[in-house]
């Protein structure tokens, strides 16, 4: 049965939109891109507009329109929220209140009128979406599903099983005892900012000590055998207040709330370091739960918690399953791809692809084929758009021929070129993977300072990630296993480690940074970890072949894989956002598709001069 879907997220942070044709994604973007506004949470008009154009379909060729949860019951949540904390909730009660009323409870008007339609708009469950997102586009023909995030409707984390098109909720975690909540909650007592600040405090954790562990669990979470959690209300003000914690966390770890403004100290190191374990077990007790209900061998995962790769690392590791998929828009842009496969699966009757369609799947250590397509599923831009750009705003660029561009870009890495690379579609997901990336040479000590306080802009203790031909991989970090999205951390391999330097061992907290770990430093955090993204041809061509460039030159098939954006930017969508943030950045070379700009000028660099006569000889 032929069907076309349109699935959105929107209303409350990272609105997005997606376009199954078929049972096939077609698009899918997040508003943020096209906006310029990060976490952009209005109505995906401009995503809207991508995916139908990119379908070359009118809204009335859309045979379902999909919305990722259900407003009426979110707002029931929040009318039986403030009944059970009243007088207390009042505030925030009064604040949430004309936003509902004036819009929220009225969603199918709001998006039958954004939409320009009247077709019937279908309201799916919160977690429901990310489950159907974790599954549908999966390598798997059946797998247990876990979700994990702050909160849905009701819902903060569930359990499924999907088999071939369907799709069964199991059990669920409900508000206000959240996974999700939890982590947020330290987020904000750390000085970072909620639904933004996560994976800041999963790389500072490494950096601390487990020292206050103990403390949470007896006073702050009581953890279950399940991975169902309980939290002492007592020390949280989210339920009936403006702010996440308040004079209860102050008591337990020893005053207020970090300012954001503040420098970062061990008290915050270690409180990140302490939450980060208790989140990572709760996590190996769900997946364990998971895998005793379903009986499943494989295991998908989605909900923002499911970006916490180094807690998925470890399920790979020491959880029950052989093989793990996370979906890499795993928040709430990923939900508009969910409700858009549930739609079409459950709704519509279109049958999911086969395995043999979808691409053979070896447990373990084999190649799989998912339906993600490399997450590449944004908007491009051909050489020919780009030449015209590039005239209108008398921009001069060389441009290269395709087999010339993979050794160009290799040398002036090897060179120690901080290259803006702007290519292909446009990631679907918080990850760029090689086609909006700044990436750098690996083996540089100095890189990883470079990119965070001259390109990024952003804290000095941040990680950068290592991308790495997928044949390579166990030769260089102890993993042997997909990657394709960075959502993985593993140990560098002991062959590449380097010794701790004597009179370095009683360094801690941001002086660890002084130490280098190995010999691709710029990509190994503190604790000799690094958060993988494998690389294969098949996905992406040209960043494969200049990584596979860079291994003939150095004898090294890593390269450092940044977003390419600075802080509080989305990532880069058009050649206009790239040469914005390439010129406001003290980044190199800006490569355009197959045009090639060096900061002062074009062949102003003597590398890439090398370079060309080499390619060209």
């Amino acid at each position: 049965m032929a069907s076309t879907v349109l699935g959105l997220s929107a209303y409350y942070h990272d609105a997005a939109a997606c376009l199954l044709r078929d049972g096939r994604i077609v698009a899918a973007a997040q508003e943020e891109r096209f906006t310029r506004v990060k976490h952009d949470e209005r109505f995906p008009s401009h995503a809207v507009a991508y995916c139908l154009k990119e379908a070359g379909i009118t809204i009335g060729e859309v045979d379902a329109i999909g919305f990722y949860e259900k407003p009426l019951v979110k707002f029931e949540r929040l009318l039986e929220t403030y009944l059970t904390t009243a007088p207390r909730g009042l505030r925030p009660y009064l604040m949430a209140m004309p936003m509902w009323l004036g819009r929220k409870l009225w969603m199918a008007d709001e998006i039958q009128h954004e939409l320009g339609t009247d077709k019937q708009i279908l309201f799916g469950d919160h977690h429901e979406s990310h489950a159907a997102s974790a599954f549908y586009p999966s390598p798997f023909e059946e797998a247990a599903v876990v979700t994990i995030d702050g909160v849905g409707e009701w819902t903060t984390s569930s359990i499924g099983h999907g088999r071939g098109a369907g799709l069964t909720m199991l059990r669920e975690m409900r508000f206000p005892h959240s996974v999700g909540l939890l982590y947020s909650a330290f987020t904000y007592f750390t000085g970072f900012k909620v639904n933004e600040g996560e994976y800041k405090v999963m790389g500072l954790a490494p950096y601390g000590e487990p020292r206050y562990e103990q403390a949470i669990r007896d006073h702050v979470v009581e953890v279950h055998d399940d991975g169902s959690i309980r939290l002492n209300l007592d020390n949280f003000e989210f339920v009936h207040g403006l702010r996440m914690t308040g004079e209860g966390f102050e008591r337990l770890f020893g005053g207020p709330a970090r300012r954001p403004d503040a420098p970062v100290t061990q008290r915050e190191m270690d409180l990140a370091r302490s939450v980060q374990a208790i989140v990572e077990d709760v996590m190996l007790r769900m997946a364990r739960t998971a895998q005793r209900e379903t009986g499943s061998r494989r295991l998908c995962l989605a909900g923002g918690v499911a970006l916490n790769c180094v807690g998925n690392g470890r399920l790979l590791r020491e959880g029950p399953f052989e093989d793990i998929w996370i979906q890499p828009a795993a928040g709430d842009a990923g939900g508009a791809l969910g409700v858009a496969y549930a739609l079409s699966h459950r709704y519509l009757g279109q049958p999911r692809r086969s395995a043999e369609a979808r691409g053979a799947w070896v447990p373990r250590t084999q190649t799989y084929a998912d339906e993600m397509q490399g997450a590449l599923l944004g908007p491009k831009y051909s050489d020919d758009e780009i030449g015209a750009w590039l005239t209108s705003r008398n921009l001069a660029a060389e441009r290269l021929r395709p087999a010339e561009l993979p050794g160009v870009v290799a040398q002036l890495l090897a060179e120690g070129k901080v290259v803006g690379l702007f290519q292909g579609r446009m990631e679907f997901g918080p990850r760029a993977l090689g086609c909006r990336s700044i990436i750098g040479d690996a083996r540089s000590p100095s890189m990883q300072s470079v990119l965070n306080l001259k390109i990024k802009f952003r804290e000095s203790f941040r990680p950068f990630a290592p991308a790495v031909l997928r044949e390579r991989v166990a030769d260089w970090f102890a993993l042997d296993y997909e990657s394709p999205y960075m959502l993985l951390v593993a140990d560098v391999a002991a062959s590449r480690r380097l010794p701790v330097p004597a009179g370095t061992e009683a360094l801690f907290g941001i002086e660890k940074l002084k130490v280098p770990r190995s010999t691709i430093p710029a990509v190994t955090h503190v604790d000799d970890s690094a958060r993988i993204q494998t690389v294969r041809r098949e996905d992406n061509p040209l960043y494969y072949d200049i990584i596979k460039a860079f291994d003939a030159l150095t004898g090294c098939p890593v390269i450092v894989n940044t977003s390419f954006n600075v802080k509080d930017e989305p990532i880069v969508c058009t050649p206009e956002d790239a040469y914005r943030c390439f010129m406001k950045t003290e980044m190199d070379v800006l490569v355009l598709e197959s045009y090639v700009m060096v900061k002062g000028g074009v062949l102003a660099s003597p590398a890439l001069e090398a370079a060309l006569t080499d390619a060209r000889c």
